[in-house]
């Protein structure tokens, strides 16, 4: 499936998904209904048309309009995942960073942004430790490393991005928070799974150190003459 099919797929789903095209539909629902019951006659599909343009008019203005046209964070927060770990890491914190200093629209609260900006900064600081670590991940925290930077995070700012700004921070969502809350504990989420693997490395690097000492001592017998 090429690109361009891909985006144009992508806009014909959001727009009939959207709010605003549910409540046309419904509206527009009702006079057919009438209709199978008799109650209504070649007037129906005129009435139908318009219940439907009343029904998108009001939930695109409760609930904002679907942005059928190409949403200005697609671009930046879209990342090749392939290659070396580490670089595929610099080069989403880059982006990720540019987006919420950018803030399109003003889309992200200032809570926000410091949340998202100090994940990449621990997420730069694991790079770093990462890189003079005597330490390895594993597979599969390799694997969370890379895509904390370049899916996980990413992804979650897109959706969060795609939601009408008030709604995102005024209606509750089914787990009875905001939207806007919702993101804060994910972030918050992901931000314990990056100091968790850098206490992984931190403490290979501290069993590292501590051989090597052991070591030492039975070379030198340092601590053995200390106790002289």
């Amino acid at each position: 499936m090429s690109s361009r099919w891909r985006a144009w797929t992508d806009r014909a789903l959001r727009g009939l998904s959207s709010v605003p095209n549910g409540c046309g539909l419904v509206l527009a629902a009702l006079p057919l209904l009438l209709k199978g019951a008799g109650l209504l006659g070649p007037e129906t599909y005129l009435l139908a048309l318009g219940g439907y343009l009343a029904g998108f008019t009001a939930g695109g203005l409760l609930f904002g309009f679907p942005v059928l046209g190409k949403r200005p964070w697609e671009d930046e927060l879209s990342f090749d995942d392939s290659g070396d770990a580490r670089q595929v890491i610099d080069t989403a914190l880059s982006g990720i960073r540019s987006l919420v200093r950018h803030n399109p629209d003003q889309r992200l609260s200032n809570i926000l942004q410091q949340r998202v900006l100090g994940l990449c900064d621990r997420l730069e600081g694991l790079l770093s430790q990462w890189e003079g670590s005597k330490g390895t991940l594993s597979l599969e925290e390799e694997f969370h490393a890379r895509h904390l930077a370049s899916a996980y995070l990413p992804q979650a700012l897109k959706t969060y991005l795609s939601i009408p700004k008030d709604f995102a921070s005024e209606r509750l969502l089914e787990n009875g928070r905001t939207a806007h809350d919702t993101l804060v504990l994910a972030l918050d989420d992901l931000s314990t799974k990056v100091g968790q693997l850098a206490d992984d490395l931190a403490g290979q690097d501290a069993q590292a150190f501590l051989a090597h000492s052991r070591f030492l001592d039975e070379k030198f017998g340092t601590r053995k003459q200390a106790l002289r």
